[in-house]
């Protein structure tokens, strides 16, 4: 096994700044929490040119709720953090085009996202949706519920390229705060609006 070599490094001006401070964000967006492990689950990992996602939630709500707040797709950037809309361009059944425009990004980086994509519902069962347009190439998503004696299971997977820059050092960190705050989002908001069906405020 080859042994590390340990190298003083003295960083100055504007750049040393600004490497300091992405290690640091770098950092930060690795680490885990505690609090909300047990809530849910996510797991991002590059392969190849691809990003992929793989998420769940357990929850004990309505699944018929949950449905509602997954295809309220209008209404999405009310909740979903750095959507700045989201809007149906057509339907056909269970099918449509839906637009979603927004930025990801953290602290000094931020990048617009504008994508259109092609919906298929399987109606109270799963949530498919692909790229059809926009900077995110190759985008693949689905969303899957399960009910169970357990509860709700909540079931997210998705794969993707950028059509633009990701910094090599924060990137990958980047991209696993926004899926994990976005997701967390749905959840929060599925959990919301069942409390407010049953007449009961959301713990």
């Amino acid at each position: 096994m080859a042994h590390a070599v340990s190298m003083p490094v003295t960083l100055t001006g504007r750049y040393g700044r600004v490497l300091v401070a992405a290690l640091a964000l770098a950092a930060a967006l690795s680490l885990p929490s505690r609090a909300r492990a047990q809530e849910l689950t996510i797991e991002i990992e590059r392969q190849g040119e691809f990003i992929t996602v793989n998420a769940s939630a357990r929850m004990q709500v309505d699944a018929r709720i949950a449905w509602e707040v997954l295809s309220d797709y209008g209404r999405l950037a009310q909740f979903i953090p750095d959507m700045k809309s989201s809007r149906v361009v057509s339907r056909s059944g269970d099918r449509a085009l839906v637009e979603q425009k927004g930025e990801i990004g953290f602290f000094f980086y931020q990048q617009p996202v504008d994508v259109m994509l092609e919906v298929r519902e399987e109606p109270q069962r799963r949530i498919v949706a692909r790229r059809i347009d926009g900077n995110i190439r190759d985008l693949e998503t689905r969303y899957e519920l399960e009910t169970s004696d357990a509860g709700l299971r909540l079931d997210y997977t998705g794969r993707f390229t950028p059509d633009f820059y990701l910094p090599p050092l924060i990137g990958m960190p980047i991209m696993r705060r926004i899926v994990e705050r976005r997701f967390r989002a749905m959840v929060d908001e599925i959990v919301r609006r069942d409390a407010l069906a049953r007449g009961k405020p959301k713990p």
